[in-house]
């Protein structure tokens, strides 16, 4: 994903999760025994679990699942695989997710897994096996009413499958069919809903039209740069392009492309999807990670990973809003100077929240049985996100801060008026 290399990269990703919470929480004045409980995970799983290789020679793998508050409902996130898992990047992971589910008022908490390899490297049938011994050595530390895993970088709707099967055939017979929700994010046909795949870029695309009511800006017409052109960068393109922005600029892990006249998103999408990456798309000029974030466009959508926007590059971005497609890309000094600037920033917890929301959905249509049509998932998402978005102007202005400020105040006090009807056990 045309990645950043910067002091800034190496710094603990989950300190800088705290740290935007403690800020947050010392603006809106937090019960601080609430604060104490929120700033640390509640449980921590680290299984290590040998997989057959084609070989016939074992291999050890390494996951992790961690679980960070459960107040309002079962611990919610998804399953990362790469090579670059580890502790602190799936502990502040988990940590946005229980924002992102109390800001946008559903009864989940915030989770996060991974297992730290490369999916790549391995066949079909080696990945069904590390991912069906990994969902063996969780065990009960997830179920469809307790911890509820999902897609994320790496993995996809078979993977969910697989550990859907895994967990259900290693519960009772009676109760095999009661356990579809034990994930999101799975294939029509095995129990996932309509609206799923594209439910992040959906996500962001209301973000934009909530952005551009609040302030007055014509949406068509708006030049986009895009990092990152997976899943949810290339349909954040192809959503942007139907309403009249036009992409100019996109980076990913192979290299980057401009075209200042304009790139076909779906083009580039159909491109993307038999190539792999962006590089060699011909109606686009390849240019530098440099001349990528220095694009003349108004908008900025960070789709890849984290800590990509720092102070080596913040100062050569001429977007105006940058939009947090990805979890955690702006560091937080880097965020402070493009607001210093004049820009906005859109943050993750609102923006990217698509995903977690119309996982909700397919919970529920898992627990009734009952499918739902597109237009019902579409129509429900965008009013869960745009309430949330109102939210956040609100407390944006009572507050007087920052727009990512304001929508951790929001989570926070939705989490601290439930702590304080239920107490703290015991």
């Amino acid at each position: 994903m045309t990645l950043v290399d910067s002091p800034e990269k190496r710094q603990s990703l989950h300190e800088q999760a705290v740290r935007q919470f403690h800020e947050a929480a010392e603006i809106m004045d937090l019960n601080p025994d609430y604060r104490a409980i929120l700033a640390h995970p509640k449980n921590e799983v680290i299984v290590n679990f040998p997989v057959r290789m084609d070989s016939g020679e074992y291999r050890s793998f390494r996951g992790y699942r961690i679980q960070h508050n459960n107040l309002l409902g079962p611990y919610k996130g998804g399953i990362r695989f790469s090579p670059h898992v580890d502790l602190d990047e799936v502990k502040a992971l988990a940590t946005w997710m229980t924002w992102k589910s109390a800001l946008c008022d559903i009864p989940f908490g915030g989770g996060k897994g991974g297992i730290a390899f490369n999916p790549r490297e391995h066949s079909r049938e080696e990945l069904e096996r590390i991912v069906r011994r990994f969902t063996h050595a969780l065990g009960s530390n997830i179920g469809p009413d307790h911890d509820i895993p999902a897609p994320d970088l790496g993995s996809n709707g078979q993977t969910m499958v697989w550990m859907m099967d895994t967990y259900a055939n290693s519960t009772a017979a009676a109760n095999r069919q009661s356990v579809k929700g034990v994930v999101t994010g799975k294939p029509i046909e095995s129990g996932g809903s309509l609206g799923r795949e594209k439910a992040t870029g959906q996500g962001v695309l209301f973000s934009l039209q909530h952005w551009c009511d609040e302030t007055g800006t014509d949406l068509a017409g708006l030049r986009v740069a895009i990092q990152g052109y997976g899943n949810v960068g290339s349909n954040v393109g192809r959503l942007f392009e139907v309403y009249g922005a036009q992409v100019i600029a996109v980076a990913d892990h192979t290299g980057a492309i401009i075209n200042n006249d304009g790139i076909s998103a779906f083009e580039l999408a159909e491109h993307v999807e038999k190539v792999g990456g962006v590089a060699g798309y011909s109606a686009a000029g390849e240019c530098s990670v440099e001349d990528f974030w220095a694009a003349d466009v108004d908008v900025l959508v960070p789709a890849a990973l984290e800590n990509q926007i720092t102070m080596a590059n913040v100062d050569s971005i001429q977007a105006r809003l940058i939009i947090e497609a990805a979890n955690g890309p702006t560091t937080p000094n880097a965020e402070l100077a493009f607001l210093a600037g004049g820009g906005e920033v859109l943050p993750d917890i609102l923006v990217n929240a698509g995903g977690v929301v119309v996982s909700y959905f397919e919970w529920l249509q898992n627990k009734s049985a009952q499918p739902w049509t597109l237009d019902v998932v579409d129509h429900k998402l965008r009013d869960t996100l745009m309430a949330a978005a109102d939210r956040t102007v609100v407390a944006k202005g009572n507050f007087g801060c920052t727009r990512r400020h304001a929508a951790y105040i929001v989570a926070l006090d939705k989490l601290q008026r439930v702590y304080n009807q239920r107490g703290i056990f015991p």
